[in-house]
Parts: structure tokens; C-alpha cells; sequence
């Protein structure tokens, strides 16, 4: 860990119409950064560009499909000539494709690994190339998952999707490092966002996905009512802002995430078998009990 001197100016984050893309968007323009907002959702990135311009800071907002090499290599050129080049790039677009393994098509993985690993690969090549033609530094945080080093049950191409991430983010630093930009990859663990709600679920039972959902968002409810916003993804926002201060390699975000990482290492057998699957049924009971008014037994 080494304290890193760069002061981020202008800053690029994917997804960044809601959920962990907003909070880090708004995070970096708090700290002074003109903040390209980007989305394959022109709208949602608009809504999250008129937040930050609305606490009196700097942004704009991009159309992006980071399964196009061709749209990222535009969106490079269009912030270079509009605003510079580009201190800090944030690849968090993501979407979630889960099933058991054997009921995946070949076109479940290649929809998978497109958004999730190819579209931050085309991202550091169209960035950290302008990075390095400046020479003065810069920083890419790639937002991963507990999912790349805690295998998961029925989320297997998410969890390839993470880890390949996750290395790719350690082989940059090795390549990018030396030339003075560092690369970050965050691994959350549980966090309140719609990534649930707007997944893709092959072989499941529909009234199961759909109980399942209802549960998640119950148990977010619960969370957003507690004072210490324990699934908050400004936990993530603050992460990749500490990940470029410090230029960090893996920051796990929440105790699971920690906690497999650090198995992973220490006890790589229990690491596999933690996330072995409750029934729906446990799932409810436990949800039921967190929802519980006070004072109920």
C-alpha cells in the first residue's frame, strides 16, 4: 500500500445510473472531480449526472454499451477532447445471469461474460491507453465481487464473470504499475441495489425467483431503516475513492466479502462450502425473524 498522489479531475464511471455506479459518481464529484456519468440507460445517466450538477458540482452524461470496443473507443476520444484526459476510470457495469450450470446456453455465458469481464476489458484498453500516452499517471478501479473468490451455487457464470476481474486487475497492475497507473478491483459483498430484481434466471422455479425477490427487497427495507446503513453502496463509493488514495489491489467491502477472501487464503476447503444453499424455506424463516417487529417472539 503507498499513499498515491494523484488528484483525480475528471473521472469516468459506467452503470452509473443507479445503485453503486450513482454513489460512486456522486462521491468522486464531491471530492471536486467533473464526473462523466455513463449508462447504457441515456436517462437514468442523465437523472444521476442532474444530482451532482444539482449539489452545485460537475457532470455529464453518456450513453454506453461496454459491450461495443467501437462505443468505448468513442466515449475516450469524446472525453479527451471535452475535458481532458481522464484521471480515474470506474468499471461497474454489470448485470447478473444465474441458473443451475447445466441449464445455461452457450448464449447465457457469452451475455454474461460480455457485460461483466469483456466490458472492463475494453474499458482499461480504450482508457489506460490514453493514460499511458499522457504519462502522468491515472487510476482504474474495476468493481468485482465476493463472488470471485467465494464460489456460489447456481451463479456460476456471475462468479467466472467476478473472478476473471479480479485478474485481470492483478495482471494490469503488474503491465500498468511501472508506467504509474494503478489498478483496483472492489469486491463487494451483499449491497442494496436492483442488480437482484434485474437479473436473468434460467432453470429456477418462477414462484421460487419470485419469493426470493420479494425477500431481498424486504430484507433491504429492513437495512435502509437502521442507522449505520449496513448495505449502503456508498460502502462500495467510499472503497474505490480509498482504492485510488492508497492505490490499492482487492478491497473486499462487508464481513462476508472479508471473510472469503480471507478463507479463501487460510482454509480454502471451508471457503467452498460456505455458500451452500438454504432452502427457501430457511431463507424466509430468517428473513421473517430479521422483520420482526420489537417486542414479537
Amino acid at each position: 500500500m503507498k499513499f498515491n498522489r494523484l488528484r483525480p479531475r475528471v473521472v469516468v464511471v459506467t452503470g452509473a445510473g443507479s445503485g453503486i455506479g450513482r454513489a460512486i459518481a456522486i462521491r468522486f464529484a464531491k471530492l471536486g472531480a467533473r464526473v462523466v456519468v455513463s449508462d447504457i440507460d441515456l436517462d437514468a445517466a442523465q437523472q444521476t449526472a442532474a444530482v451532482i450538477r444539482g449539489h452545485g458540482r460537475l457532470a455529464s452524461a453518456a450513453q454506453l454499451d461496454v459491450t461495443e470496443p467501437e462505443a468505448w473507443d468513442a466515449l475516450a476520444r469524446n472525453v479527451l477532447t471535452e475535458h481532458g484526459y481522464t484521471d480515474v476510470l470506474v468499471n461497474n457495469a454489470g448485470i447478473l445471469v444465474a441458473g443451475p450450470f447445466l441449464e445455461l446456453q452457450p448464449s447465457d455465458w457469452e451475455h454474461q461474460l460480455a457485460v461483466n469481464l469483456m466490458g472492463v476489458v475494453y474499458g482499461c484498453r480504450a482508457f489506460g491507453a490514453q493514460m499511458v500516452e499522457r504519462g502522468a499517471g491515472g487510476h482504474i478501479v474495476n468493481i468485482a465481487s465476493a463472488a470471485a473468490f467465494t464460489p456460489t451455487p447456481v451463479m456460476s457464470a456471475y462468479s467466472v464473470s467476478k473472478a476473471g476481474v479480479k485478474m485481470l486487475t492483478e495482471c494490469l497492475r503488474l503491465e500498468l504499475g511501472p508506467k504509474g497507473i494503478g489498478v483496483s478491483a472492489i469486491c463487494p459483498g451483499v449491497i442494496n441495489t436492483s442488480i437482484m430484481e434485474n437479473a436473468t434466471t434460467l432453470g429456477v422455479d418462477d414462484d421460487l425467483i419470485e419469493r426470493g425477490k420479494s425477500l431481498v427487497r424486504q430484507l433491504q427495507q429492513f437495512a435502509e431503516t437502521l442507522p449505520f446503513a449496513p448495505m449502503s453502496p456508498d460502502l462500495v463509493a467510499r472503497a474505490a475513492v480509498r482504492a485510488v488514495r492508497f492505490d490499492l489491489a482487492v478491497v473486499p467491502v462487508r464481513t462476508e466479502a472479508w471473510l472469503g477472501y480471507v478463507m479463501l487464503r487460510v482454509a480454502p476447503g471451508v471457503n467452498r462450502i460456505m455458500t451452500r444453499p438454504f432452502s427457501m424455506k430457511t431463507l424466509e424463516k430468517v428473513g421473517a425473524r430479521l422483520l420482526m417487529p420489537a417486542g414479537r417472539t
